[in-house]
């Protein structure tokens, strides 16, 4: 099977073996996006909900590249490690999405890659 990846050059850089996305028929699967500012590749700083703003933002980079948007998305991951977060979470990524919503899942983990607070992963469809 030959893998059609998604690169978004306005993303941060992967900071492991994996592409910022894969699209597979009309199905659009991205990565976990976490909150690196795409200039520096640092994690952005400003607590929970700034972290969650840059994980957005990377996102719709990521979207974007694919040719879709968040209208596209169908089922949303997101990795927390404080559930207390996620009333603040919710809210803004409330902001990116209008009814009706992608399915969703929201974990409480014990820790994520480079000390973040959030991460998020997405399915999409192919725009018709």
């Amino acid at each position: 099977m030959t893998r059609d990846a998604v690169h978004a050059t306005s993303a941060p850089a992967a900071v492991g073996p994996y592409s910022h996305a894969v699209r597979e028929g009309d199905m659009i699967f991205l990565s976990g996006q976490a909150p690196l500012d795409p200039g520096t590749g640092a994690v952005v700083e400003g607590g929970v909900e700034a972290q969650t703003r840059q994980v957005l933002a990377n996102l719709e980079a990521v979207l974007s590249a694919a040719g879709a948007s968040f209208e596209d998305v169908v089922k949303a991951n997101i990795y927390l490690t404080d559930l207390g977060d996620f009333a603040t979470v919710n809210a803004l990524y409330a902001e990116c999405f209008t009814e009706p919503y992608p399915a969703r899942t929201t974990i409480g983990v014990a820790g994520l890659p480079l000390g973040i607070a959030v991460e998020i992963e997405l399915v999409a469809r192919v725009p018709r």
